[in-house]
């Protein structure tokens, strides 16, 4: 058995140094307290890959997807500022002439 790095001989050292410090009243509670801190990062943890995977997921997906892509109109010149009306006269000055 080994946990971080600590074999069975130094978690017994540990642990009778826990009772000589703390005392057998005190090292109960110490315990619950340390497995409530522990449950609360696993739960973290869990949190945490959850919320990793959906985005991975949401990337992935995103990226799988074909693009769609889609023509723009191109941008009119604007040399002069011209109406409706002013464009149409001189296309319609124009067309007999090219037509000779």
């Amino acid at each position: 058995m080994n946990v971080f790095g600590v074999g069975l001989p130094e978690m017994i050292l540990i642990m009778v140094l826990a009772l000589l410090v703390f005392g057998p009243k005190k090292l109960p509670e110490i315990g619950r307290s340390l497995g409530k801190a522990i449950r609360g990062f696993q739960e973290a943890s869990k949190e945490f890959e959850t919320e990793f995977k959906r985005e991975a997921e949401r990337i992935e997906k995103s990226v799988a997807e074909p693009m769609k892509a889609s023509l723009e109109n191109p941008p009119q010149k604007a040399l002069s500022p011209q109406t409706d009306s002013e464009m149409k006269s001189e296309a319609a000055a124009e067309e007999p002439a090219s037509q000779v």
